[in-house]
């Protein structure tokens, strides 16, 4: 049997009855950082044994797995925090565990996508999870240009640090006045979520340092929005709201262009205008 397990993501009083007691009674547990799981595993007294499994070893490290499992040996499967598989190379394990006719059993528990949906205050019965986005800026604005007209709530996880500028990038591509909520350190001392428009958070974080990993939540687009995601009548408002964001004049004005569906010319030169006098 493969037993993906739920760790917690932050709080350690998350972790869940059922989960020890697999973790107690399995043969092996692969889990992403052996020192990290090691903490947890100390902290409740379990001496299991345990391998590293991340994506940077998986391709050698699943035959062995599943030949182990094969075997007749249980595997619980955790990552550092979490439920594995979800945006985690644990699905490959799982993939290659079913193919070989090994059951594969879930022991539920704490999910970012799911603690961050709860608190977000934006609409939970339809929604989209993207993971982490490209890294390359150039794939990252082709991919969040296609889902600008997703109606359904979008979740994403990013690093802290790169937080300011992808919420640029959102306001760009999405518009200005989307509601958001940002969800850092969840469930940690710190905890801290954040809520407003696009154009509200980019301005306030644009020159603040973070840490740790967030999680957003963003508001689909609404069918009746005729004018586009985010549009505004007022030309030099929106790339005001832009500028604000942290966007250079010549950005922000881009950025209005392709909301709105307007010539960037005509928006770069009533922003001149504008700021002349």
């Amino acid at each position: 049997m493969l037993y993906v397990v739920a760790t917690p993501i932050g709080n350690g009083e998350d972790i869940t009855g059922r989960a020890l007691r697999v973790m107690r009674e399995v043969d092996l547990i692969a889990c992403e950082d052996t020192r990290r799981t090691g903490r947890l595993l100390a902290a409740h007294s379990i001496n299991t044994p345990m391998m590293s499994y991340f994506e940077h070893n998986e391709t050698s490290r699943i035959p062995e797995l599943v030949k182990r499992l094969r075997s007749g040996e249980h595997i619980a499967l955790v990552t550092d925090a979490g439920t594995p598989a979800i945006s985690d190379p644990g699905y490959r394990l799982v993939r290659s565990a079913i193919e070989a006719g090994i059951n594969v059993t879930s022991v539920p528990g704490p999910s970012a996508v799911i603690a961050a949906l709860a608190i977000a205050g934006l609409p939970t019965d339809r929604f989209a999870f993207e993971g982490f986005l490209p890294a390359k800026s150039g794939e990252r604005a082709r991919v969040l240009a296609q889902l600008a007209q997703e109606e359904r709530t979008l979740v994403f996880y990013e690093a802290a640090r790169r937080l300011p500028r992808l919420l640029q990038e959102l306001v760009a591509a999405f518009g200005p006045d989307r509601q958001l909520a940002v969800v850092r350190e969840a469930t940690k001392i710190h905890e801290e979520v954040l809520r407003g428009t696009l154009v509200e958070l980019a301005s306030k974080l644009v020159n603040r340092e973070l840490l740790g990993e967030v999680t957003l939540v963003i508001q689909g687009t609404r069918r009746k929005d005729n004018g586009g995601p985010g549009s505004l009548a007022d030309e030099a408002e929106l790339v005001g709201l832009l500028r604000e964001a942290g966007l250079s004049l010549r950005d922000a004005s881009a950025a209005a262009a392709r909301i709105t569906g307007t010539s960037r010319r005509k928006f770069y030169q009533t922003a001149l205008r504008q700021e002349r006098r």
